[in-house]
């Protein structure tokens, strides 16, 4: 027996009835009410439902939605609100909601803060990139999905402080967590004797715990986790991964019952898509032009029963599976093959476009970054699908029909991001195929398939998608190696819904944690410069300088984007420059350059110029994102920021550039609020409360740790903030945006400037238009016109000279200049010193070529220069004539057959050089 054997053996099974078994096909242990040769779920059995639906009555995703919540209410259990699916906004270490426990983690999970309801229920929309390559083909997979679930958040009793977590006790566990399972199913009408529970430990995010898989009719419909162990390596449970864990002192009921699964389960349609998208479906076949007859329909719903074994992560050969379940059919594999290739591009045409519905309506711009970059991927591989199966209505329409059904209020942004990206990806396909003919050709020459490192690339650096490297390749002949799950692949290669995080390594970390909190006095009193204090530690840093801990402190730790205070510690016989300010947990450090002896009482100093230009930038900061959302749309979220005191920048999240004129009403609105003189006001309220309230915008320069989190009020913005304020608006005194930029795709930099900051900024710009207006004579506001002109008549004059410089050319190739002739087989060749820079010889020589003859010219300009220049059907190499040449004045050079250049230092050997070009053409020719 494993390890977790035991945490099976549950009182409700014995009570129930229910009898121990394994899996005769796969080995796995299974509880059920009757003896079963195999545990149910596919590819042990087949889908048992469709045409046969398995509860008493067909419903809807919404009213099945609505009879899993109220069952659970009913059962004591408090509903609350879905979350986004973008779970970056609320949390940094993942960036899309898989499950609902995503919701919880890590804060409530670890005890750290109190959930919003104990138990609760949710239906939680979810989208699992994992998942892409399955959509379609197996009959029940969808990338976007909603996780019906109930929680239950337990904490021991059994510690020696239990009150160090924000929950106490047991709500429920075990049994009464598969008795509500259970319980559900009976009211559902389903047969419990048909319901089987796999044994099927979860281990995932340094948690393990045992779980069960419930399986009815073929169809996983819901997942039991009791999460109860913690990583350990000296834990007494081996888990799957081949790690140990421990138990925790937290122990949680993580459910999950897909909606999709139970809402095809009530209808019993031939896939999961009919049930969920039934609309969708019919237009998109009626648009494509997909019409079934009787027969095969026939065929679609047998095959229909069997593609539960077209699972990549399951099968070891997709069209092996297919093969075989042709044959159980009765068709020819091509025949099946033909009639399901493009249903199953029409079922992921409809999960996409939820997906992106999902994805674009909780604020995601798409970019080559993070959940951008996962949108992006999936609105190409939509829109590849969509021209493909011949669906000729606009992309945006098909994603405004999930939107729509989604009750989404930013459709019309929605719509405008898809149009944007469609036309991005238009661009870049035309580029990318150029480079697609490249590598084709590249692998010919190799006689080897394009191997799948380089579909990624292409994918990743041009949007390729793989069947059109296969057309392309096709052409030269060439294989592709496609893996079946490619998409995944390249999901994973950007997190794949994690985010990458990076841990800091905490000096004195032993020593910091016997320390006391450091009492943050700055929060008290955001405008006080000047305390008192303790020091309680000095540690020597080793470089002549010392880092210093006090009891309390008014200095602001780097954080957030701000930079730290500066300013002095002093007692009767040091005063130490404060030169860095960082807080390591609940303790803040302050690096000086003297020490100020520990056990000291110090007088401490911030620098209050400094400490008030950091405030109005941040305050700014503030403003200028909320009046970005007002001019641009709600969908723009913080990407980054830094104040600074002659400047701050702020990074926003928007689907393409910034127009000057709404640059000006960003500006406009920022400096309204400022002139309202409005408060600013700090709160400090229970977590909980403060996203119920404001929801998950909040945390637009961070997510903060704690029960409690410190919200700064501007007008209408409300952030979770913890850096230092101004008191009113009017504070700021002005906002001047001074530049707008794109510092990568989806992502727009504002820098600006706040109170005297903007003033010099100001002052710097009418500096610069005053010096120009003096150069070109004219008066400041003649300057744009002025420079235009001068612009225009700059490049009239450059097109002129090149025009002189090509008749020169032709002049010469004519017979003027001196020039000489030589002939090289049948060919003739110009041998000429024309000393001028390196755009005239190119003119020359292609003058010489255009009359059929070899151009070999030199230049003693600039050391010594040679070009060579072949024109077509000539057997002569330039690039070999060049060499030798450049060799000859202690150079080199070099191109391909019909154009090369080159050259050396020695000027004086010219004219040798040339006089040596007759013998070497003869002798490369003649090679």
């Amino acid at each position: 027996m494993s390890d977790l054997d035991e945490a099976y053996q549950l009182d409700y099974f014995e009570e129930e009835g229910f009898h121990r078994q394994e899996c005769a096909s796969c080995g796995d242990m299974f509880w059920s009410r009757i003896e079963r040769e195999t545990c149910g779920e596919p590819p042990c059995a087949e889908y048992d439902f469709i045409d046969n639906p398995g509860f008493d009555e067909s419903h809807s995703l919404t009213e099945m939605r609505e009879a899993f919540l109220s069952f659970f209410e009913e059962r004591d259990h408090e509903r609350i609100d879905p979350y986004p699916v973008a779970a970056n906004r609320w949390r940094d270490d993942v960036l899309l909601t898989q499950a609902s426990i995503y919701d919880f983690q890590p804060l409530v999970t670890s005890g750290t803060t109190p959930p919003p309801a104990n138990p609760l229920c949710i239906s939680q929309p979810c989208i699992r990139m994992q998942d892409i390559d399955n959509v379609g083909k197996t009959g029940r997979h969808t990338m976007a999905f909603e996780m019906m679930a109930h929680h239950a958040f337990n904490a021991r009793e059994d510690i020696e402080d239990p009150e160090q977590y924000a929950y106490e006790g047991e709500v429920y566990w075990k049994d009464e967590t598969v008795q509500l399972c259970d319980e559900l199913f009976e009211e559902m009408g389903a047969n419990l004797d048909e319901i089987v529970y796999i044994e099927d430990p979860w281990v995932g995010g340094g948690n393990a715990g045992p779980a069960i898989e419930v399986i009815y009719r073929g169809a996983e419909l819901a997942t039991l986790v009791f999460m109860s162990m913690e990583q350990d390596p000296d834990g007494e449970y081996e888990m799957k991964d081949g790690n140990r864990y421990s138990p925790m002192d937290t122990y949680i009921v993580d459910t999950g019952y897909g909606l999709e699964r139970w809402t095809w389960m009530s209808q019993g349609t031939p896939t999961v898509y009919e049930a969920v998208y039934p609309d969708m479906i019919a237009f998109l076949k009626d648009n494509a032009g997909i019409e079934l007859t009787d027969e095969e329909e026939r065929i679609v719903h047998e095959a229909a029963k069997l593609a539960g074994r077209m699972d990549i992560d399951e099968a070891e050969d997709i069209e092996a599976e297919r093969d075989t379940i042709a044959a159980e059919v009765g068709v020819d594999v091509e025949e099946l093959r033909e009639l399901m290739a493009p249903l199953e591009d029409i079922y992921a045409i409809a999960d996409h476009c939820r997906t992106l519905a999902y994805m674009l309506g909780d604020g995601i711009v798409p970019s080559n970054v993070g959940t951008g970059y996962l949108a992006r991927m999936v609105l190409r591989r939509t829109k590849r699908l969509v021209d493909g199966v011949g669906v000729d209505a606009p992309l945006d329409e098909l994603v405004d029909m999930q939107a729509e059904r989604l009750d989404y209020e930013n459709r019309d942004t929605i719509r405008d991001i898809v149009r944007t990206e469609v036309e991005k990806y238009r661009e870049t396909l035309d580029r990318g195929g150029r480079r697609v003919r490249q590598l084709a050709e590249e692998y010919a020459e190799k006689g080897e398939p394009i191997p799948t490192e380089e579909l990624v690339e292409l994918y990743d650096s041009h949007g390729i998608q793989p069947d059109m490297v296969e057309e392309i390749a096709a052409e030269k002949g060439v294989a592709v190696d496609v893996p079946d799950d490619f998409y995944a692949v390249v999901a994973q290669r950007h997190g794949g819904g994690d985010a990458a995080t990076e841990e800091s390594e905490t000096p004195y970390a032993e020593r910091l944690e016997e320390l006391p909190e450091t009492d943050r006095l700055y929060y008290e009193d955001q405008q006080r410069t000047e305390f008192e204090a303790v020091v309680l530690e000095v540690f020597d840093r080793d470089d002549d300088t010392y880092d210093v801990v006090l009891d309390q402190t008014m200095f602001y730790p780097e954080g957030g984007g701000q930079p730290p205070d500066e300013g002095t510690l002093s007692t009767d016989d040091v005063s130490a420059e404060v030169t860095d300010v960082q807080q390591y947990g609940d303790v803040i450090v302050h690096t000086c350059d003297d020490d100020p002896g520990k056990g000291e009482f110090v007088r401490g100093q911030v620098d209050a110029t400094r400490r008030q230009r950091l405030m109005q930038h941040h305050t700014a900061t503030h403003i200028v994102i909320h009046s970005a959302r007002q001019v641009l749309g709600e969908h723009v979220r913080q990407a980054g920021a830094q104040k600074g005191t002659d400047s701050a920048r702020i990074d926003i999240r928007h689907y393409e550039s910034v127009s000057r004129e709404e640059v000006k009403e960003i500006e406009r609105l920022a400096n309204d609020i400022v002139q309202d003189n409005i408060a600013v006001k700090q709160e400090w309220p229970d977590r909980n409360e403060a996203e119920e309230r404001y929801g998950f915008d909040l945390y637009q320069g961070g997510i903060p740790a704690g029960e409690q989190i410190r919200l700064i009020t501007v007008g209408d913005d409300v952030q979770a903030c913890g850096g230092t304020h101004v008191a009113r608006t009017g504070d700021i005194g002005a906002v001047k945006l001074l530049n707008t930029e794109r510092i990568q795709d989806g992502v727009i930099r504002l820098t600006f400037a706040a109170g005297n900051a903007a003033i010099e900024a100001t002052q710097r710009t009418e500096d610069a238009l005053t010096e120009a207006a003096d150069v070109l004579d004219v008066a400041p506001d003649a300057v744009p016109e002025t420079a235009e002109r001068f612009f225009d008549e700059w490049k009239a004059r450059g097109k002129e000279i090149e025009q002189l410089k090509e008749q020169l050319a032709e002049a010469r190739a004519s017979g003027g200049g001196d020039s000489e002739e030589v002939d090289v087989g049948e060919a003739t060749a110009v041998v000429q010193r024309i000393d001028a820079d390196m755009d005239e010889l190119r003119a020359q020589a292609n003058a010489v070529v255009e009359q059929g003859n070899i151009a070999v010219l030199g230049s003693g300009l600039d050391g010594a220069q040679f070009v060579v220049s072949v024109p077509d059907g000539v057997d002569v190499d330039a690039g070999e004539v060049v060499g030798e040449l450049a060799g000859r004045v202690g150079g080199g050079g070099g191109g391909p057959p019909d154009f090369a250049q080159g050259g050396g230092p020695d000027s004086d050997a010219l004219d040798d050089a040339l006089d040596d070009a007759p013998d070497i053409l003869r002798t490369v020719a003649n090679a």
